[in-house]
Formats: C-alpha cells, sequence, structure tokens
C-alpha cells in the first residue's frame, strides 16, 4: 500500500509502502471498543472509599437499654442508619484493571491503523525533528498540512525540540512508538506517523 510521505513544510518526500497486514484491516468496532473499554478501566484509580462500621471513630457503648425506653432497638452509634455512621456495601479500594488477551490488543491497534488509513487522515512524515524549539513556526507546519487536532507518532526516541514545542499546541500529543494506543490514536482526529514510526510499529505487530 504505497503511501506518500511529507516534510514539515508540506513537501513531498517520496512514498512509503505500508503492510496490508497492519494497515489494511476491515473495520471491527467490537475489538476497539473491547481495547478501549480495557484500557480506560486500568487507567482508574480505585482509590475510592467509605469506611465500615469498625473503622468509625466513636464509642462502642450502647445507646440505650434494649427494652423499656420505647425506641427501637440500638447497638452502636456507628451503625449505617446513625448520622455519622458507616456505610453498608460501599466502595473500597481495589484495581479495575483485568487482563486482555494480546492478539486482541495487537489485532485493535492494526484495527485502529487502519480505519486511520480508510478515513484518509493519517499521515506519514519523513522525520519529526526541529533545529530548534519554536512552537510558532511548528503551528505554521501543522497548519499546511492541516493538522488541527493529531496524535503524531515518533520512533523509539523522542526529538526533544520537537516534543516540547508541540506541547505547546491546543489538541496535540506526541508518544513515542512504543507508547502507540488505540484509546489515543481513536481520540484525535488525525494520526501522523514518521517513518521511523512506522517501522516500529512494523516489528511490534509483525
Amino acid at each position: 500500500m504505497k503511501t506518500k510521505v511529507l516534510t514539515l513544510d508540506n513537501k513531498a518526500a517520496g512514498d512509503i509502502d505500508l503492510p496490508e497486514t497492519i494497515f489494511g484491516l476491515p473495520m471491527r468496532t467490537d475489538i476497539l471498543a473491547r481495547c478501549v473499554q480495557w484500557q480506560r478501566d486500568k487507567a482508574r484509580s480505585g482509590t475510592h472509599k467509605t469506611k465500615t462500621i469498625s473503622e468509625i471513630s466513636g464509642t462502642t457503648k450502647k445507646p440505650h437499654k434494649q427494652k423499656g425506653t420505647g425506641s427501637a432497638r440500638q447497638g452502636s452509634l456507628r451503625s449505617a442508619q446513625m448520622r455519622g455512621g458507616a456505610t453498608i456495601f460501599g466502595p473500597v479500594v481495589r484495581d479495575h484493571g483485568y487482563s486482555l488477551p494480546k492478539k486482541i490488543r495487537k489485532l485493535a491497534l492494526k484495527t485502529a491503523l487502519s480505519a486511520k488509513l480508510a478515513e484518509g487522515t493519517l499521515h506519514i512524515l519523513d522525520e519529526a525533528t526541529l533545529g530548534k524549539i519554536n512552537t510558532k513556526a511548528l503551528a505554521l507546519s501543522f497548519k499546511k498540512i492541516g493538522l488541527d487536532k493529531a496524535l503524531i507518532i515518533d520512533g523509539a526516541v523522542l526529538d526533544e525540540a520537537f516534543a516540547k514545542a508541540a506541547r505547546n499546541i491546543k489538541h496535540i500529543d506526541v508518544l513515542p512508538a512504543q507508547g502507540a494506543n488505540v484509546y489515543d490514536i481513536l481520540r484525535h482526529t488525525q494520526l501522523v506517523l514518521t517513518k521511523a514510526a512506522v517501522k516500529q510499529l512494523e516489528e511490534r505487530l509483525a
């Protein structure tokens, strides 16, 4: 699958052959949904917590005698029915993550890449490097290419000047190839891969 390669100045820099086994798969919304849900569940902190009766501070003395008061029987002021008392069956600290088969994760990433190519929102850059940190110049380059809400994936190591300049631009995110994931790809309108990123992804998804 021949695709044009661009420079940051929006000039042609030849072609690149994208493997059909990675960039030519049919749309599988079920696989994408499973992977996104898995990612979002893994990202949850799980620190929500309510106190049980053993964690409520206060006396352990019985509020009043069992019979003869005309009131309901009470065993503790820390019970759930009392003001400031415990919460029954409340949330506890836990990990919301679960395992998802590696084959499903790989297929989801391939499907997300294929979807961007099919939509015409995948761009291939020759390289993502800058001589110096210059946000204004980089924003102008993105405007020439037509990037407004894009995820840029580079090789194993990001160019420091490019990464620092890009993070000042709204709706632009930069990731190394090993950080490529389904959720970030789908939540951005455009996807930009450098030639180094394509090589890394081919090795990862082979």
